[in-house]
């Protein structure tokens, strides 16, 4: 049986105001193996974002380790943690957490510039990424110009970018259309796999579960059951149709209409 790369013992967190407390995580035991798909499925408050917030190290637990390829997270300091999560995690969020002020490229090259990464290499990783995710025609443009699934295809490039070890992702079809969602689930799928990377995915939609090689039901801040999948579905490449944006009609300044044929100036 080989080494699991993500190893989580006795994991419990609980917050308190003031007198009151709430239970988020009770007492949770879980392996994930290099190269799999995980899906951690549950109803909204079950946990299942807690638990996946703590496995990136964003969250602090109450009791209990989390190891990471050999490295138990659960004891580094933020400085740590952070620099462990540069090199190692990608994370795609359900609401897409782009900044705003920056291009497609500019927010897909950040986690190589806090990597040290030089300007032109930075920039020419994110461009061959956004082009792989059908985004091309849209690398200038900023989040504003672009629609939610466009949106999100640049959270997966900056998430895949740095080629992590590990891509979690929390709800990433959470604000999506049918139809855009089997887009972004071909994506982050086919990319993971090529890669070889371990994927985490969060959700509350049982039809994202296909996908994954086990399924994690939680419910309670408890692992109810664990749900072997001998064959994940394998989406096939989506055809990314990548449309430049319409291009506005041109008014004519006000008061310089030509004037109907016969008329003097």
């Amino acid at each position: 049986m080989p080494k699991p790369l993500i190893e989580i013992r006795n994991l419990r967190k609980v917050y308190r105001l003031g007198s009151e407390k709430t239970v988020a995580l009770d007492c949770i035991n879980l392996d994930i193996y290099d190269g799999e798909i995980c899906c951690l499925l549950g109803t909204s408050g079950s946990g299942k974002s807690t638990l996946l917030n703590m496995m990136a190290g964003l969250e602090k637990p109450t009791k209990g380790t989390i190891s990471i390829d050999g490295s138990v997270i659960t004891q580094m300091n933020e400085k740590k943690l952070a620099m462990f999560r540069q090199g190692k995690i990608g994370f795609v969020f359900q609401a897409y957490n782009l900044l705003p002020s920056m291009t497609a490229v500019e927010n897909v090259a950040l986690p190589l510039m806090f990597l040290g990464e030089n300007r032109k290499s930075r920039n020419q990783k994110a461009k061959a990424i956004l082009n792989a995710v059908g985004l091309s025609k849209h690398m200038l443009h900023k989040p504003t110009q672009m629609s939610g699934g466009q949106q999100q295809r640049v959270g997966i490039a900056r998430a895949f970018v740095n080629t992590p070890r590990i891509v979690f992702a929390d709800e990433p079809t959470g604000n999506l259309d049918s139809k855009t969602t089997l887009e972004v689930m071909a994506i982050i799928v086919n990319m993971a796999r090529k890669r070889n990377q371990t994927l985490v995915i969060v959700t509350h939609d049982p039809s994202i579960a296909r996908y994954a090689n086990r399924v994690v039901h939680i419910l309670d801040g408890n692992i109810q059951s664990i749900e072997e999948n001998a064959e994940p579905y394998l989406p096939p490449e989506p055809e990314l149709i990548d449309s430049a944006p319409e291009e506005k009609t041109k008014k004519h300044p006000r008061h310089a209409h030509p004037k109907p044929a016969g008329t003097s100036a």
